[in-house]
């Protein structure tokens, strides 16, 4: 694939790059995630005040946009996309969700930790700039807990659970065994400055427990009146939330349909428990220890790139590139974190692995490499920074909408099934197990944060914890650890866990739409590439830039 395609800039263009360019002065941490060398020993002003200037950015841009006219398709999606993600912004800072920003997985507490993650520790002077930036954890937390105190004054705290949670996060990550202890066991010369941080984040825990539990409510959900704002948050679409509630139940029975006839394939006459059972004691599918774990992540993730480049995908050379690592922390996540605009620093897979867990399961994780990946978010977010000649920064580098990406990554593990790459019935179970998982938080996500009455199954009546918790027991087949941290996320994080399932379902009727129109002459490899040359906007955007409605 070659990127020949070249456009003269735009006013559009400019009033976009202006914003990236603000928006990476006031976060460090977004420099961080996008490569740029310039204040990395930083961290972002997660005050009132830092807030307030970066709502003072989104409202000029948002009035600079009324003031340009598109030239292009290109400078349609952009301003659409814009105008989407930045009203959105409005109307969050609005309800002071940037204020009360508080939960397991996708809060200040988290993503101060999380972006040393992508820090280079190659030389010297690289660990010594993390060195710095761990000195400034104390005050970017106390600027945090600024900013929690205003939306606490105005009755906006995140629920007993989540505050609990994150307590314990605290704790692990200061414990002698925590990741801020193995940072000073790796590098000792910044051993002092590690313990500024850690002291940092004690404090943090001893914080929340005086300050904030006391007033977090006990109720997990959000409300049917505060839903459809995150769900739009997350989606970039607006969405009939009793239908798609509706839709899920059914998109669950389907799957656990499909799950117990692969089930019969593995084991004639087993359940799907019994066909679990059996592939986890099959030598065939199991792996012995992280450093096995990675070298099988690397050779699945470029054996999927070797196979689809040219044939159903254009790759671009620099996106040829992945790797597959074993992250730093602890809490059972797998993610994704793009290259640098430059690809200097290629697209990486992490897994991060259980403290004590050293047996894995392939036939459970090769749908994973897919999602994670190519086709998966490896390609969609490489194939996006690549388009420098076409595409201006905030498009290629800042906006991301969960239910594009997300949704695209269900999509690929669709489509690897569809194309054969899971036909092994434990693969292929594996994947379903996946896609059971995501459709169940269709229900319980939307049902827990909108009120509506529980499936029959748990007994109907109004959705509880425990009720929540059998349900997703019921249809997902991990760890209780694990399942616990996963009930957690969903409950503290409303309208982001369906945005996958949601996500995917929009992805497949928009192919079904551009395949109507087009007929005889519908092309899916050329579909994949004019929908992920547009970017990571809103499915609303993407679907009136991919049928030329906008």
């Amino acid at each position: 694939m070659t990127d020949d395609l070249t456009r003269t800039p735009t006013p559009v263009d400019s009033i976009a790059e202006r914003f990236h360019e603000k928006s990476i002065e006031l976060s460090p941490i977004s420099g961080t995630y996008i490569g740029s060398p310039d204040r990395q020993d930083e961290l972002d002003d997660l005050s009132p005040a830092g807030l307030a200037e970066r709502h003072d950015l989104v409202r000029e841009t948002l009035g600079a946009l009324d003031g340009v006219t598109a030239q292009d398709d290109v400078d349609k999606v952009t301003l659409d996309a814009m105008r989407e993600r930045l009203g959105l912004e409005i109307e969050s800072y609005d309800a002071l969700l940037p204020h009360s920003s508080l939960n397991v997985i996708a809060s200040p507490l988290q993503e101060v930790r999380d972006v040393f993650d992508l820090m280079p520790t190659d030389t010297p002077e690289q660990i010594a700039t993390i060195g710095r930036r761990m000195r400034a954890i104390p005050r970017a937390l106390d600027q945090w807990f600024e900013s929690l105190q205003v939306a606490a004054d105005r009755g906006n705290v995140s629920p007993v659970r989540q505050v609990q949670a994150c307590i314990q996060q605290t704790k692990d990550h200061t414990a002698a065994d925590g990741y801020f202890a193995g940072l000073k066991r790796d590098h000792p010369e910044i051993a002092d400055d590690v313990d500024v941080a850690a002291r940092a984040y004690a404090a943090a825990g001893e914080q929340l427990q005086e300050r904030f539990l006391p007033l977090a409510p006990e109720a997990d959900g959000c409300g049917r009146d505060a839903y459809p704002l995150h769900s739009r948050q997350f989606l970039g679409a607006q969405v009939d939330l009793e239908e798609t509630y509706a839709w899920g139940q059914e998109e669950l029975a389907r799957i656990t349909g499909e799950m117990r006839r692969v089930a019969d394939r593995i084991k004639p006459g087993a359940s799907v428990r019994e066909a679990m059972d059996a592939l986890e004691s099959d030598a065939a599918y199991q792996l012995h220890g992280t450093d096995a774990l990675q070298r099988w992540m690397q050779e699945k993730a470029e054996e999927a790139i070797s196979a689809l480049a040219d044939t159903h995908f254009d790759i671009p050379g620099p996106v040829r590139t992945i790797e597959c690592c074993i992250a730093p922390t602890q809490s059972g996540g797998i993610y994704y974190t793009s290259p640098s605009d430059d690809f200097s620093r290629p697209g990486r897979m992490w897994w991060s692995v259980p403290k004590g867990v050293e047996e894995f399961g392939t036939w459970r994780e090769l749908t994973t490499v897919y999602h994670e990946g190519v086709p998966g978010h490896h390609l969609q977010c490489g194939q996006t920074i690549y388009r420098s000649a076409l595409l201006n920064s905030w498009r290629r580098l800042d906006v991301w909408c969960s239910g594009h990406g997300e949704g695209w990554a269900l999509y690929a593990e669709r489509l690897m099934d569809d194309l054969g790459y899971l036909e092994d019935p434990g693969n292929k179970l594996g994947m379903l197990d996946g896609q059971s998982l995501r459709a169940a938080r269709v229900v319980l996500d939307i049902g827990v944060h909108c009120g509506f009455e529980a499936p029959a199954e748990v007994g109907g009546g109004a959705w509880t914890y425990d009720k929540a918790w059998e349900f997703l027991g019921a249809h997902c087949d991990m760890a209780e650890g694990f399942l616990r941290f996963e009930l957690d996320r969903y409950l503290g994080w409303p309208g982001q866990a369906p945005s996958y399932k949601v996500g995917e379902r929009i992805w497949l009727q928009l192919r079904d739409d551009a395949r109507e129109r087009a007929g005889a002459d519908f092309d899916l490899k050329s579909f994949h590439r004019r929908a992920l040359d547009i970017g990571s906007v809103g499915l609303d955007t993407l679907r009136a830039a991919v049928l030329g409605t906008l």
